[in-house]
């Protein structure tokens, strides 16, 4: 090899170490979906015409409240308003309890709902206290984790901005991740809520990446005590968005929890996402 070109390598080599690392595939989201608490008050008035909204606005996916009942709707009146409006449900949040009892069927009606998710948003409260109430939790989620992939379903717990503080010394999210078997449990990653508690999602992505299979997509605002619309917030999506490896194989809900107009955030935000190439 001649110097010339020794030198051309080296030089290639320095910048490709230099270049962000960005995953393979479309570089776009070709599925965006909304989480129903960005809506809350519109679903409370009127699910199926807020549904309808939903998709005209260009969304293809939503993701249930089961802690809200659904909005007083029965499985078949969802499944049907989904259908209606051409959306699909791959998840929906739930009460962490809901493992405890009668967990077959709530599977079952996951399937019936068309979830790959079952996901709770946090621990009971007794975890934000003990240590040793994240391990049994987590214990408790390795156990349901088995059954519902049995029965087709993923299991998963989704992070809240107090898990961002330490108890004895230890962030609640990272032991609950260690506890867990990923082969049963996975993550959702609110990116939004990791940032009001003083977390850094990208280096918390780069540390449990393989943990990490859904999104809450929020961004907040300067200062980090609200979100806010995703193209005014603080933190860079589209560097995030481009260091999920197989993005498009993981549900992403865009979240915004204190809009002044709902259905307007969410026209918004979608905007945004539908825009963005990395």
């Amino acid at each position: 090899m001649d110097r010339r070109h020794f030198f051309a390598l080296s030089a290639a080599a320095l910048a490709a170490r230099r270049v962000p690392h960005h995953w393979g595939g479309a570089g776009r989201l070709e599925r965006i979906g909304l989480e129903l608490y960005a809506v809350r008050g519109a679903m409370r008035a009127n699910p199926e015409a807020t549904l309808d909204a939903i998709a005209a606005i260009g969304y293809t996916d939503v993701e249930l409240l089961w802690s809200f009942k659904n909005f007083d709707r029965s499985v078949k009146q969802v499944k049907a308003a989904l259908k209606a409006s051409g959306l699909k449900a791959p998840s929906a949040h739930m009460a962490p309890e809901t493992i405890l009892t009668e967990w077959e069927a709530r599977l079952a009606e996951a399937k019936e709902l068309g979830h790959q998710y079952l996901v709770a948003p946090s621990l009971p409260a007794e975890a934000n206290r003990s240590i040793e109430a994240v391990r049994l939790w987590a214990n408790r989620f390795n156990v349901a984790g088995e059954v519902a992939r049995r029965n087709g379903v993923w299991l998963a717990l989704h992070n809240e901005p107090n898990h961002e503080k330490p108890i004895m010394g230890e962030r609640p999210m990272d032991v609950f991740l260690r506890e867990t078997d990923p082969k049963v449990v996975r993550f959702q990653l609110d990116v939004g809520n990791m940032l009001l508690g003083g977390g850094d999602p990208m280096a918390f992505l780069a540390k449990h990446h393989d943990r990490c299979w859904s999104f809450h997509l929020k961004n907040v605002a300067a200062g980090a005590t609200r979100d806010t619309e995703l193209a005014k917030g603080r933190f860079d999506l589209r560097a995030f968005l481009a260091q999920v490896k197989d993005l498009n194989k993981k549900p992403c809900f865009v979240e915004q929890e204190g809009s002044a107009d709902e259905l307007a955030s969410a026209r918004e935000n979608y905007g945004y996402l539908k825009s963005l190439t990395w």
